[in-house]
């Protein structure tokens, strides 16, 4: 699908939630989450239906393995064909299958084969679904507004949560699994035109991984294989500024004669190889992980985020189901302390929306960690359901806003070209190592007990607050004005 492009210079400073172009590409973004709710509840209803319980959360977990193998992959494909193209394939992809399951269901009954292949399908599909979507705000708005869109990008995925669940259980009510289906498939297909009305723009010529790298050369002339902005070697030219191969790094040859309009690393000025000098697969993940690798921001946001993650994933899932059945709280208390920790991440996505940019965002993001890992402690010693709910709109409002804080970072600390495979190293430590852990810590509780699993867990989260806030360059990143 080719994508609808403005131009590099054209892309206006107007708020975002101002900005038709963004507001499309975000109820596009809540239509498909909202489709993603109501299918995870139609597929665990129709494996209960078609199997024993074991049957089914074999089925719920086959999609968690494509994702964690595929994820890295699948950053290099939305920084390969653009992030737009990608995200509108992959609802696409995503909607026939779902439809094709609950017509298939429809005619034959409910049967754990289509389940189990629906959900490989959809491990799959998020492996480049996810990546494309972390990089599609740059193409759409200018980067100071890059904060403002991941604040309303969380008041789009709560709200999508609880407009999604609620429908999905009155259509299983109403119509089965199929009916269930249906509607999955139906709210992913709505995201698809709003996605295709969605312009992008090229990338500047400074935001290429050619532009990233001459960034970080020195002055015309001298060597272009010192440190560049992703920690790699410009190959155009010696240390003595000689080419290498008949090419300077200002794209014209050894005779002066232009290279058609290429930059040192063989790319035209849109970022795209030329079929003559394209790279690999491999080598573009290789480049996009020595980008984190070498940058100061990026690498220590990534195991701030991590650990934060790996901290917050066990005692929220599985610890919470454990504590509310200790305590005695029912479905219904523990139904009460999820939604205290919704508001509490809705709020804070809702303040980044108001403000566009909070400053001191390093230090934001760090001590917001360390006050959220505390709380997570407190969550396994109230007393009371109520109390419970008080301590979980805490760690809402500050897991929300320590998340919104480090994506912002994450979008406009990255060069746009290596946004898709960025995104895809940090949702692989959320999506792929973080539920890891869930069976960690309910073979943990029940040997120690949710006190001490929930304060362990605490740590683990708070250590990468710890590394946000030891970081000097971490500690003083700043959001764009």
């Amino acid at each position: 699908m080719p994508a609808k492009l403005i131009a590099p210079g054209t892309v206006t400073d107007r708020p975002a939630h101002r900005d038709p172009n963004v507001l499309r590409w975000l109820g596009a973004y809540a239509a498909s989450m909202a489709g993603d709710g109501v299918y995870y509840l139609a597929l665990s209803w129709a494996a209960v239906q078609a199997g024993s319980p074991a049957q089914a959360g074999l089925v719920m977990s086959v999609s968690a393995l494509p994702r964690a193998v595929l994820m890295l992959g699948g950053g290099v494909i939305a920084d390969r064909f653009g992030p737009r193209r990608v995200v509108i394939g992959s609802d696409v992809v995503r909607c026939a299958a779902v439809l094709a399951v609950a017509a298939l269901l429809f005619l034959t009954g409910p049967g754990l084969w289509p389940l189990a292949a629906l959900a490989l399908v959809f491990g799959t599909v998020d492996a480049v679904f996810v990546p494309a979507v972390g990089a599609l705000p740059a193409r759409i708005t200018g980067k100071a507004q890059l904060a403002r869109v991941q604040g309303m990008r969380g008041l789009a995925y709560r709200f999508a949560v609880v407009f999604g669940a609620p429908l999905g259980g009155l259509a299983v009510a109403f119509g089965g699994a199929v009916a269930a289906f249906g509607a999955a498939g139906l709210l992913i297909a709505i995201s698809i035109p709003l996605l295709i009305s969605v312009r992008v723009r090229e990338l500047p010529p400074d935001d290429t991984v050619a532009g990233t790298i001459a960034a970080g050369s020195t002055s015309a002339g001298t060597a272009a294989v010192g440190t560049t902005a992703d920690g790699s070697n410009a190959v155009g030219t010696t240390a003595a500024g000689t080419p290498t191969s008949g090419t300077t790094a200002a794209g014209t040859t050894a005779a002066g004669t232009p290279a058609s309009g290429t930059t040192a690393t063989g790319t035209p000025a849109s970022g795209t190889p030329t079929p003559e000098t394209a790279t690999t697969a491999w080598r573009d993940l290789v480049a996009g992980l020595r980008h984190i690798r070498r940058h100061r921001v990026l690498a220590p946001l990534m195991l701030a985020i991590a650990l934060g993650d790996l901290g917050f994933a066990g005692p929220l899932n599985v610890g919470l189901t454990l504590l509310a059945d200790e305590r005695g709280w029912g479905a219904s208390g523990m139904g009460w302390v999820l939604a205290g920790f919704g508001v509490g991440a809705g709020i804070a996505s809702f303040t980044l929306t108001v403000r566009g940019r909070l400053p001191h965002a390093g230090r934001i993001a760090g001590w917001s960690i360390i006050a959220g890992s505390v709380a997570i402690g407190a969550l396994a010693y109230v007393p009371s359901v109520l109390a419970a709910v008080g301590v979980a709109l805490l760690i809402g409002l500050l897991a929300g806003l320590s998340g919104v804080m480090c994506m912002a970072l994450l979008q406009t600390h990255a060069a746009p070209a290596y946004l898709g495979r960025v995104t895809a190293v940090a949702s692989l430590a959320s999506l792929g190592f973080a539920p890891l852990s869930m069976p960690l810590s309910a073979a943990a509780i029940g040997a120690w007990g949710t006190g001490p699993v929930f304060v362990v867990s605490a740590v683990v989260c708070g250590l990468g607050g710890v590394i946000a806030l030891s970081v000097r360059d971490l500690r003083r990143a700043e959001l764009p004005r």
